[in-house]
């Protein structure tokens, strides 16, 4: 296990200051703005937290209000709307500076036999072991020379592979353009068995490339000086069990954009082609001197 995924996963364990108030903290990077998909996830785990172990969430609703400070610790209110029979409802409230940067609410559900059907197919797409790392593509992109070069050679705590286009590749090449994102993804360690750490894992990996498929469509790209933008809202629906620990094809698409804002969804499959999570996310996306 890397020095990284050891930090994302200290990071996920929150210090619990109250019987509902807990306080997690981000990297000691000097990034702008907390990571969204850290954020979600440390909400989904104080939320989680207040919940009895054999009730597994099936969703949640998330607004992102501010930019968060990562030089500042973040304290996640949890509010215990309902326990039902069969379901428990959690809203968390994470706060920094006095003020809400992160709204979520989540839904938890006892284990039941239903009805059961998938529509969704998961695409025909390369073996991730046959595809090169993201880094790997990267740094063949921007050389040896570019400023980026320290960070790619960061290990990251998420193994990415794409199958589709970069963004920074479909910059230079408008042949590479289009609204669907492809990538395999694991967290490059043997994981306890902890259903809800994978839950959480899936949660912070969702932020990484969804936005990504809007900027593809336009030949845009984060970094470049001329883009901004930001997650406005994120929802999950979580199907089935999962192990991020093992591949994960995460099939992303985005249906629309206008207005400084765009729309993307994503579905989640296991390696054997089970859909286990389902991913909607609006962003803003700000372009000057297009």
């Amino acid at each position: 296990m890397n020095e990284t995924l050891k930090e994302v996963l200290d990071l996920l364990d929150l210090e619990q200051l109250e019987r509902d108030i807990f306080r997690g903290r981000s990297p000691e990077e000097r990034i702008q703005r907390v990571f969204g998909g850290q954020v979600a996830a440390q909400a989904l785990v104080a939320a989680g937290r207040t919940v009895p172990a054999e009730r597994s969430v099936h969703s949640l609703h998330a607004y992102f209000i501010r930019p968060g400070d990562p030089a500042v610790p973040i304290v996640y209110n949890v509010e215990r709307v309902r326990d039902g029979r069969s379901f428990t409802t959690r809203r968390v409230v994470a706060i920094q500076h006095g003020k809400a940067i992160f709204t979520m609410s989540a839904s938890f559900h006892i284990a039941e036999d239903g009805v059961a059907h998938q529509a969704a197919v998961m695409p025909e797409v390369p073996d991730p072991e046959t595809l090169p790392h993201f880094q790997d593509r990267m740094r063949d992109l921007v050389g040896d020379t570019h400023p980026w070069r320290d960070w790619l050679a960061r290990p990251r705590p998420v193994d990415a592979r794409y199958v589709t286009p970069l963004t920074w590749e479909a910059v230079g090449d408008p042949s590479l353009r289009g609204s669907q994102t492809q990538v395999w993804f694991r967290y490059d360690a043997d994981l306890p068995d902890d259903p809800l750490l994978h839950v959480v894992l899936a949660a912070y990996a969702s932020d990484y490339t969804l936005v990504d498929t809007v900027l593809l469509a336009h030949g845009l790209a984060w970094g470049a000086s001329n883009v901004s933008g930001a997650s406005l809202d994120h929802a999950m629906w979580f199907h089935r069990p999962l192990r991020v620990d093992d591949w994960v094809l995460y099939d992303q698409e985005s249906p629309w954009s206008g207005g400084a804002r765009g729309l993307a969804r994503g579905q989640m499959f296991t390696p054997s082609g089970e859909l286990a999570v389902s991913v909607v996310q609006e962003c803003m996306i700000r372009v000057s001197n297009p």
